[in-house]
This record gives C-alpha cells, sequence and structure tokens, in this order.
C-alpha cells in the first residue's frame, strides 16, 4: 500500500495487551491509520507524524477476565469475556461518540444491573455465529473501528498463580484481591493455542508493543498462550514494552521498571523486546497521595537495571493531567510513530 506522503512510511503494528491500558495506546495509535486525516478532523484533534502512519494494526487482548458482568456472562453462558475486547474496540472505533455510548451503556437496575450493552451484544452474536472471533470482527464492522481485534486466545482460560508465600490462588478476580505477592502465573489448560490471525500478524508486523496494563494479569497471560512468545522473538518487527505509569496493590507494589521487564521475560520464556517507553513525568503529591491510599505508587525507572537486560530506555513525558494517573495516548503513539522508521528492526534471541 502507498503512503499518503513520500516521506512516510507505512506501518503494520501489534498492540499487545488488555484493560484500560491497551484501550489507551490503542486510542492513539488509531489517528496514525489511514486515512490520517478525515475532512471532519480539526487542527487539534487530527494526529500527525513526519515519519510514519499505520496501513494495518491488530490488538491481541487476553480473554482471562473472571469478574463483573464478564465473569457472570462467563459463568452462565460460557462465553470468552467480552470486556477487555469490548474496550477495545470502543478505542478504535471511528466515532467515539452515540454507538459507542451504546456499547459502553451499563444497565443499573433489573436482571441485566451491571451488565453493559456492549457485553452482552459480543455474548449474542457469539452464540449466533457459535465463534467468538467471528463476533468480534463483526461487531468491530459495526462500530468502523480503525483495526482488528483478536483475542489471545479462544480457549476459555483461567488464571492460576503461584504466591511468594508458597499459596496457590485461582482466578483472576481472586488473584487480585489477594494479600500475597505474585510469584508465578500460569494458564488453565496450559496448552492454549492463540487465533492464527495473531500469529500473522506477529510475523508481518513491523511495530509489536505490549503494554500499558496489569503486569500479571492483563500483559503475562497474553505470553503463555502457547506460540505467542515464540511469534514475537521470530519477528522482525522493533519491539516495544510501554511500560506503567503506577505500581498495582498486590500485583506489582514495589515492583520497579526492570522487575516488570524481568517478570514478561521469565513467563515468555526469553527475551521479547529491545525497548521500553517509560514514563519520566513526577506524578503531583495530591495524585500520589490518592494512589497511595490504594496501595499503589509511581513507577521506579532503574534505568541501569533496565538496561542490564538488555533493553534500551525510552524516556518521555507520558502522564495525563488528570485526577487519575492514565497515559497521554496521543503522546504515546506519536512518540512510537517517530522512533520505528529510525531504528532498524531486529529478531529477539
Amino acid at each position: 500500500m502507498d503512503s499518503p506522503s513520500n516521506s512516510r512510511v507505512a506501518l503494520k503494528v501489534v498492540a499487545i495487551g488488555g484493560g484500560t491500558g491497551l484501550a489507551t495506546l490503542l486510542r492513539g495509535l488509531k489517528q496514525f491509520v489511514s486515512p490520517l486525516r478525515r475532512p471532519s478532523d480539526s487542527p487539534q484533534t487530527a494526529a500527525t507524524s513526519d515519519n510514519a502512519w499505520i496501513s494495518g494494526l491488530t490488538a491481541v487482548v487476553t480473554v482471562t477476565d473472571d469478574g463483573g458482568s464478564s465473569g457472570r456472562l462467563r459463568k452462565d453462558l460460557g462465553v470468552l469475556p467480552p470486556g477487555d475486547v469490548r474496550n477495545c474496540m470502543i478505542a478504535l472505533s471511528e466515532d467515539e461518540e452515540l454507538l459507542a455510548r451504546v456499547f459502553q451503556y451499563r444497565f443499573s437496575s433489573g436482571e441485566l444491573e451491571g451488565h453493559s450493552f456492549g457485553n452482552l451484544f459480543l455474548t449474542a452474536l457469539s452464540s449466533i455465529t457459535g465463534d467468538f472471533a467471528e463476533a468480534v470482527k463483526l461487531s468491530s464492522g459495526i462500530l468502523k473501528t480503525r483495526g482488528e481485534i483478536v483475542p489471545s486466545t479462544l480457549v476459555n482460560v483461567d488464571l492460576d498463580a503461584w504466591m511468594q508465600d508458597g499459596s496457590r490462588v485461582r482466578g483472576e478476580t481472586n488473584i487480585t484481591a489477594s494479600n500475597q505477592h505474585i510469584r508465578e502465573i500460569r494458564l488453565v489448560p496450559a496448552n492454549a493455542r492463540p487465533v492464527p490471525q495473531t500469529l500473522r500478524a506477529l510475523a508481518e508486523a513491523d511495530l509489536i508493543t505490549i503494554g500499558p496494563g496489569s503486569l500479571f494479569t492483563s500483559l503475562v497471560p497474553n505470553l503463555l498462550v502457547q506460540g505467542i512468545p515464540e511469534a514475537i522473538a521470530a519477528s522482525k518487527a522493533l519491539k516495544v514494552y510501554v511500560g506503567n505509569l503506577m505500581t498495582q496493590a498486590n500485583e506489582s507494589l514495589g515492583l520497579t521498571a526492570a522487575d516488570h521487564i524481568r517478570v514478561l521475560f521469565q513467563h515468555a520464556g526469553r527475551q521479547i523486546f529491545h525497548y521500553a517507553l517509560l514514563n519520566s513525568t513526577p506524578v503531583p503529591a495530591a495524585l500520589k497521595m490518592a494512589y497511595a491510599a490504594q496501595q499503589a505508587e509511581p513507577m521506579v525507572n532503574d534505568l541501569d537495571a533496565v538496561r542490564a537486560q538488555g533493553v534500551e530506555p525510552l524516556l518521555g513525558e507520558y502522564l495525563d493531567d488528570t485526577v487519575v494517573a492514565r497515559h497521554n495516548s496521543r503522546k504515546l503513539a506519536h512518540d512510537l510513530m517517530e522512533f520505528v522508521p529510525t531504528h532498524r528492526p531486529q529478531a529477539c534471541s
């Protein structure tokens, strides 16, 4: 496909993760998907890059959620949890207005209390088609997403966690609620395979990102699906870890940026990226205090320890000025688009 500008490089991008973190990154990346700019875009809302645009964007989303609306649907109907997939569809939608608001609408009373319309819609389509991936594809078409969303596996998987005290905890909700620090995560069943489309996208990618997101329950589960770590490592794409802004109680409290990378490499069984995009913006005191009450703290960027793992840190001001710690999706995407064309992709060993 030809680039909209002779000076810009067309990139195929695969973003891996789950939860709100992946949706935040996708919201920024979609602005670089062709067409880069629509007639309705204003100079304030249209993203630009002197170096690159995105000719194909694929989101690989974890499917281990067993709480809330997703957990209820999973337990009652045996479907894959739709919540994280729904968030990614909204983030990539052409117009995050009426249809997106409908998909995010959450019922507040009656038997449907707590369920979002999007979750119910995906569940209905999945039952009709008999294929969750096809349901995601059809729903994405309705929302006119600027990219493809693929579940990391179509197997109904659970998480098993081994804690530092030797105890074992089953299920994502129980794991995040535990007071113990996590030592290792495993998938049940352990032989879950990825959707073939994921492996093709990874093989053809120019850029692969993992994160941001909950370390053990959003990022690691994708790396436990058989074939995904190997496909990432074998790909000639530039691979970048997008670091979290804050730690999380139980999941990552006390873990530094280098610790996050070490955990990802250990669960993948190999090095799967060479760069880490890390936030350098100081967290305001009031925001820091609010997170301290939740047993969370700003991520410590121990750069020498990061480099010691064969990963080059890339620092940027990525904290959005809001009442909660959120990445600036536009800045993240812009820096990735500026960085990738100037660095030679390499396969991980």
